[in-house]
């Protein structure tokens, strides 16, 4: 399973929906960025680490929330910004499993690299969240279109007719 640490206010900061949302509301858009997560993560099956700096919150100790099976979001502790935190992580984990970080920073993505991790920009990972986000809404709507919701619509027409007689005991 790919591991994908994600700076979450390098993402804010850069997504142009993420923007708009953030100059009227921070929390919105940390919500909106751990739904749009959540959906990617689960789609692809990639667990993911949303990184927020609280470094500069007096007294913090941080703190996890699991959202899900594949989406962990992080706050990090008094003095610890999320660069600090990831660079850890990927340090103890980076040459072990397929890790990948997503960061505008150029010197945070020099220093994952270096400790094997596959680093990735903001703006990348943007298209390829909305390429996903296309892929999730065309099995939805093809889904819908085909009618495929019951156990009837699924099966083959062969398989069905022996059913219903084994039902009808023939």
């Amino acid at each position: 399973m790919r591991n994908v640490f994600v700076d979450g206010y390098n993402i804010i900061n850069s997504w142009p929906e993420l923007k708009i949302i953030k100059d009227y509301s921070l929390e919105g858009a940390r919500h909106k960025l751990i739904e749009m997560l959540q959906n990617y993560a689960t789609f692809k099956g990639y667990k993911i680490f949303l990184v927020f700096d609280a470094h500069m919150v007096a007294g913090n100790i941080g703190k996890k929330e699991r959202y899900g099976d594949y989406l962990i979001v992080i706050f990090t502790k008094e003095g610890e910004t999320a660069d600090v935190y990831i660079e850890k992580k990927v340090n103890n984990i980076g040459r072990k499993w397929e890790v990948c970080v997503v960061t505008s920073d150029s010197i945070e993505q020099q220093v994952v690299f270096q400790r094997g991790a596959i680093r990735m920009s903001s703006l990348e990972f943007y298209h390829e969240i909305k390429q996903i986000e296309k892929k999730i809404s065309l099995k939805i709507e093809t889904n819908g279109i085909n009618g495929k919701n019951t156990i009837e619509d699924r099966i083959d027409e062969d398989i069905l007719e022996k059913l219903r007689k084994i039902l009808k005991g023939h």
